[in-house]
């Protein structure tokens, strides 16, 4: 199977939105921010779709990788250097989205942004914010073909890249493309940890 990563568009948003939402219905961080299952499977795909169309599609930031069938089987979120925080407008214009979204989670919502932008390192990079394929495509090639799409840009620019990543299961991944652990990212009121992973250009 032939797996092709392009730039994703607008009318991307709702399928990778469902994509990346059953990517990360086991996630930590997701599993806090939503304990209630039935509440996740709502307000996660409203979350990355407000994030998508308000936030990362300005940056050019959003890839699709998709198969022979023209299926979208995963997406990564990147945000390009010194544009990785939400500029005052599209934070007023994905509010409503959020608010519908998170419901009553919206502080803990507020607390890991608070944390994760605490941490984020200052010097300029490639911020990859969300990547995730699709439970029935994992383990083919999606996550691969999209990272290394991004990171040849980043090696031909001589810029780094930066992730969060919410697993420890998932560090040997990262570390295969080059990233390195620089710290952990405690979410406050007894919430998971994140890694922070750095990587420096080829």
């Amino acid at each position: 199977m032939r797996i092709s990563v392009r730039p994703g568009r607008r009318s991307d948003v709702n399928a990778l939105s469902t994509v990346l939402s059953d990517a990360f219905d086991d996630d930590p961080v997701i599993s806090w921010l939503y304990p209630d299952e039935k509440e996740r499977r709502v307000g996660l795909p409203r979350l990355f779709a407000a994030f998508t169309r308000h936030h990362h599609l300005a940056g050019g930031g959003v890839e699709v990788a998709v198969g022979d069938d023209g299926a979208i089987g995963g997406a990564t979120l990147w945000d390009p250097p010194a544009g990785w925080q939400h500029s005052r407008l599209s934070n007023w214009m994905m509010t409503p989205a959020l608010i519908r979204a998170l419901r009553g989670r919206r502080q803990v919502g507020e607390d890991i942004d608070t944390a994760l932008h605490t941490a984020h390192p200052a010097e300029l990079h490639w911020y990859l914010a969300t990547i995730g394929t699709g439970t029935a495509v994992r383990g083919r090639g999606y996550g691969q073909a999209l990272l290394a799409s991004r990171l040849e840009r980043c090696d031909r620019e001589l810029v780094p890249a930066y992730l969060e990543s919410s697993k420890a299961s998932n560090i040997p991944y990262y570390e295969r493309f080059g990233f390195e652990v620089t710290g952990e990212i405690v979410i406050p009121g007894g919430g998971p940890t994140l890694y922070a992973m750095w990587r420096d250009p080829r």
